[in-house]
């Protein structure tokens, strides 16, 4: 995708965790599956180039949406890591356009597809 050298941290949180994230940092009171802060926006945009940012997963909604979608969970935990770092490059499909949401979906089956042959498929 573009970034061989770049850096994020990945942390896996449960439902009350990654929901206090969300009413503190996004003003949103509720548990959610993936969150994402982007190092490459904002005030310290460009301060360290490698740093993408952070991913924050909730284990506990990622097990129940696996459950509800008949995948299994490491392929929703891969998929969500997945959302996060597109979120991370700039990708939005809440604050752009229709279209914005069209390109990032488009982006998220070609990649997930590929991880489901490299990885996923063992």
């Amino acid at each position: 995708m573009g970034c061989p050298d770049a850096e994020l941290s990945v942390v896996v949180l449960s439902d009350a965790q990654i929901q206090e994230v969300n009413r503190d940092y996004l003003a949103k009171d509720r548990p959610t599956n993936v969150i994402s802060f982007a190092m490459q926006e904002g005030e310290g945009a460009g301060l360290n180039p490698e740093v993408l940012g952070d991913v924050l997963i909730s284990a506990d909604t990622a097990e129940r949406d696996a459950q509800e979608a008949g995948v299994t969970f490491e392929s929703e935990l891969y998929f969500l890591l997945l959302h996060g770092i597109l979120h991370l490059l700039g990708y939005d499909h809440e604050r752009g356009t229709e279209e914005d949401a069209r390109i990032m979906e488009a982006k998220e089956r070609e990649v997930f597809a590929i991880l489901q042959q490299e990885f996923l498929a063992a």
